[in-house]
């Protein structure tokens, strides 16, 4: 949540407790406690229907609950007060719902004094209040609040503090988010981040940070409510793994008693006092760190056992066992990936941040049984991470909204070592690069073109309304649309009858949907050899079909099947792709995820990851889906329904800027931009608007080749690149080029929230690790960098990104589901420089 007071001041204006001695306990240590605890991550969603509803049935359902909203952390009013319209939506009384008049501090947003409400905690009166209760609510803000008001000048508790402990051992729920998650446990953590954490940099007092580039682990008491290890909130988002592993061996190692848990955002771990049970709600997963057998020794630390839960997964708290959702299966010896992962060296790492990488590239992936991250300071100066699978280790998979890949993973071993980096620009580095030979097609004049186009990035998901609803109203027929399925990319008929039902659930008639019968490979799971659609592709009756429907889908797969079941061999158009033109021409839509994206503009990516394109050039060679994980870039013919550049799909989780930016470079057209679209998000094309706008989940990159300038003599080397990252409600106007921001964000130039330096962007534990994220809050909404790094290399080569801010850098902010940030970044500009790495 963006703050109000800059986190400077609010240290000054905090007289904080005294920092606790990992020998002292809580003093409600062994008591018999029949609450429940719901402790989010943070940026809980307005949207998240189900922590909203175990936080309420806890508190004894809509007609029973009383809730109290305990607004200390904040500098507004506004954060509690949208929680309780949050609550009242979800069918709590308002008349059941009060926030406690407990804060050390004023409100910026009222015109009362709320200061005043510091001798409050001494009330009978306010005491009586909570012990009416049946549920209290932390908000989020700065935690120090919370235990500086609840506690006295001593340490000791307040007559509003032993209130809510009694609320609690009789049954109430507590329950918080971000700074209320923060106080849960007795050793909390109130500042610092990884790397300070793994320099064994710990603190029980505000300070400056000596390298300004990490904060060392500032340690405090908490409330202690949660009575089980430690807790980290704002988890994965912020790459805090590191501060909570170092945490958890310098407190909670010698108990051996309990794990630590680290909580992401719009997750909750929910409490089961009197059953020692905890089970993960929510969006995002819960990383649970067994310190019991680390060792320590000159900055290394070793044997640190993590595992990383999703929703629906349970702990038992009291012998540190899992249990996996029952959808789920295991895949120790029946791994899916074959790839051979590269080290997670930065923002062009597939699968870059901490739990799809461990999942893909480990746990799920039978080619290796080890992977390898950093992070380090500007020097070069931090740590190498080891995770490795054991006896021990296994991972868990399913499918969760649709066919999202929804992973567990239990018991990798993670090391830690000391390592020192150095960059240099290395002329020579990439001079086996190979140039592409795919030959451009001659481009088709087509006229006029009145139909629509609908891109969907990859893992799309059932309860996305936004896209699917867009969909069927692009097709101006509504609920009565008649939509075709072609499932040639796939390897079964799963996904198209996913999709079809879907579709049924947002209003379309059965009867109107039909799956194409177009396919040059049989399907696994039917009883019909589908192999022998192939010959369809010209057949009249098949083409008439299709000039009769007002929809196409194309679902995720190979995007290779695609084109070959629509080309003939000789790559002229079949009857069948002409019928499919001859209808979008007329006003049809066409629509696709992930490879069905793929296929949409002339330039088709079909394969290779973004360092090895970048450093190893292109292929005229294809071996299938695994070239998809890596290798050199492979291009060939696409659809060309996109005729206003080129598109990429599954952008951010598989960071795909550097092969996008290497393709657009040598096949693209200088003049037109190009494309990465995110997972579980699309773009809507409009084509007698010309312009294009994002829906969805997740945001849209737009590279911007017009301004670059590159040596021809080092290969690799770009600079000036323009850089836009733009989220939902976000449009572009294909004439002019020019983005268009959606209203309800404001303008972040010259009024930046943060001001602070930034370390490289280096792997896994990267704070706001995705392109998107690390360009808004590290760089455009920070006044204290004008530039940021990320460095990704491999056995020694590799590149050095420097994403600048110029006059027409310009970055916007606003809110989206509640309180969750929402950002748009146009025009950063990016260089990439080709370097030798040499590691000490």
């Amino acid at each position: 949540m963006k703050r109000i007071i800059n986190t400077a001041i609010t240290a000054l204006l905090l007289t904080s407790v005294c920092f606790l001695p990992p020998e002292k306990a809580s003093a409600h240590a062994k008591e018999e406690i029949k609450g429940s605890l719901v402790i989010a991550g943070g940026s809980l969603g307005s949207s998240n229907k189900d922590i909203y509803e175990s936080f309420i049935k806890l508190a004894g359902g809509v007609d029973k609950a009383k809730i109290g909203i305990i607004p200390a952390a904040s500098g507004t009013l506004k954060s509690s007060k949208e929680f309780r319209a949050d609550l009242v939506k979800y069918g709590v009384k308002e008349a059941d719902i009060e926030i406690l008049p407990i804060s050390n501090h004023d409100f910026s947003d009222t015109v009362f004094d709320e200061k005043s409400w510091k001798n409050n905690v001494h009330s009978k009166a306010v005491g009586r209040q909570i012990e009416d209760l049946s549920a209290i609510w932390f908000v989020g803000g700065d935690q120090l609040r919370i235990t500086d008001t609840l506690y006295d000048a001593k340490g000791k508790s307040t007559l509003a503090l032993e209130a809510i402990w009694n609320v609690y051992r009789k049954g109430a729920v507590i329950g918080g988010t971000s700074a209320g998650a923060a106080i849960m446990s007795d050793v909390m953590i109130t500042g610092g981040d990884s790397l300070g954490g793994l320099k064994g940099e710990f603190t029980g007092k505000s300070e400056s940070a000596k390298n300004k580039e990490y904060e060392p682990v500032r340690i405090e008491k908490g409330l202690g409510f949660f009575q089980s290890g430690i807790i980290d909130q704002h988890f994965d988002e912020r790459g805090r793994l590191g501060r909570l592993v170092a945490t958890a061996v310098k407190y909670e190692k010698q108990k051996k008693k309990y794990n630590s848990y680290g909580i992401d955002e719009d997750t909750a771990l929910i409490v089961n006092n009197q059953e020692k049970t905890a089970e993960i709600a929510g969006r995002g997963g819960v990383t649970v760190v067994d310190s019991s057998k680390a060792k320590e020794h000159k900055g290394k630390i070793n044997n640190v056992s993590i595992s990383l839960l999703s929703p629906g997964d349970k702990i038992d708290l009291k012998t540190k066992s899992f249990t996996i959702h029952s959808k789920k299966d295991a895949t120790k010896g029946n791994e899916y990936h074959q790839f051979k992962p590269l080290e997670a060296t930065g923002v062009l790492t597939s699968y870059g941040k901490l739990k799809p990488y461990l999942s893909y590239s480990l746990v799920d992936n039978s080619s290796t049984d080890s992977v390898k991250s950093y992070l380090y300071d500007s020097r070069g100066s931090g740590f190498a991470l080891t995770f490795s699978k054991t006896e021990q280790t296994n991972g868990f998979w399913g499918y969760q909204d649709g066919q999202k890949d929804d992973y567990s993973i239990t018991n990798v071993k993670m090391d830690v070592a000391p390592v020192s980096l150095q960059f240099k620009k290395d002329k020579q580095a990439f001079k086996h690069y190979q140039e592409s030979n795919f030959a451009l097609p001659e481009r088709t004049e087509r006229g006029t073109i009145k139909g629509n186009l609908l891109i969907a990035g990859g893992a799309l998901g059932s309860s996305n309304e936004a896209v699917y609803k867009k969909f069927i109203e692009l097709t101006k027929e509504g609920a009565d649309a008649k939509v075709g399925i072609i499932s040639a990319a796939s390897g079964s008929l799963s996904s198209s009858n996913a999709f079809k039902n879907d579709l049924l659930k947002y209003g379309l008639k059965e009867d109107n949907i039909k799956i194409l019968p177009i396919s040059t490979h049989d399907f696994k799971g039917t009883l019909v050899d589908e192999s022998s659609w192939k010959e369809n592709r010209n057949r009249d009756d098949v083409a008439a079909e299709i000039k009769n429907l007002d929809a196409i889908w194309f679902v995720g797969g190979d995007q290779t099947y695609i084109t070959e079941a629509l080309f003939n061999p000789d790559q002229s158009e079949s009857k069948a792709l002409k019928a499919i033109w001859d209808m979008y021409e007329k006003g049809a839509v066409l629509g696709g995820t992930s490879a069905g994206a793929a296929i949409m503009s002339d330039v088709m990516l079909a394969g290779g990851g973004s360092l090895e394109t970048l450093t190893k050039g292109f292929t005229d060679t294809y071996n299938g889906m695994e070239q998809q994980e890596g290798g050199p870039g492979y291009l060939e013919r696409g659809l060309g329904f996109f005729q206003n550049g080129l598109i990429d799909q599954h952008f951010d989780n598989k960071a795909r800027l550097g092969r996008l930016i290497a393709t657009a470079h040598e096949k693209g057209d200088r003049n037109q931009l190009s494309y990465g679209i995110d997972e579980d998000t699309a773009i809507v094309v409009n084509n007698l608007k010309q312009k294009i706008e994002v829906v969805g989940r997740g945001g849209v990159t737009v590279i911007d080749l017009s301004k670059v300038n590159t040596n021809p003599k080092i290969k690799s080397e770009y600079k000036n690149i323009l850089l836009s990252t733009i989220a939902p409600g976000d449009s572009v106007d294909l004439r002019t080029k020019e983005i268009q921001i959606s209203q309800h964000k404001v303008r972040t130039k010259g009024n930046e929230y943060g001001d602070f330096e930034v370390a490289p962007h280096s792997g896994v534990l990267t704070e706001h690790g995705t392109l998107s994220k690390f360009l808004s809050y590290q760089l455009v909404d920070n006044s204290g960098e004008k530039e940021v790094k990320a460095y990704s290399f491999d056995q020694g080569k590799g590149v050095e990104l420097t994403f600048r801010k110029t006059k027409k850098t310009d970055g916007f902010w606003g809110y989206k589901d509640g309180s969750k940030d929402d950002y748009s970044v146009v025009n950063a500009v990016l260089d990439i420089t080709p370097i030798a790495v040499k590691r000490k």
